[in-house]
């Protein structure tokens, strides 16, 4: 779907500053956060301490977009 302008606007000039600084202030306070919580603990680092079950390539299958549902969206409003 689409959104009317007047919510892309008012997110862009309220939300997202709001977020973006609250984002920053966290990431600012990550360093003592993480030392004090588990420090060595790096799955994205060490893939053999991840805990999460692995899925199987069989599972897995690939999805071409030709094969996806077109939506014709011309006709519609800016």
């Amino acid at each position: 779907g689409s959104l009317p302008k007047w919510v892309v606007n008012r997110v862009s000039q309220f939300v997202a500053p709001k977020a973006m600084k609250k984002i920053y202030k966290a990431g600012l306070k990550y360093p003592e956060w993480k030392r004090r919580h588990d420090p060595e603990y790096k799955p994205w680092v060490y893939p053999e301490q991840n805990t999460l079950p692995s899925v199987s390539l069989a599972e897995l299958s690939v999805q071409h977009a030709d094969s996806l549902e077109n939506i014709d969206e011309t006709g519609l409003p800016e």
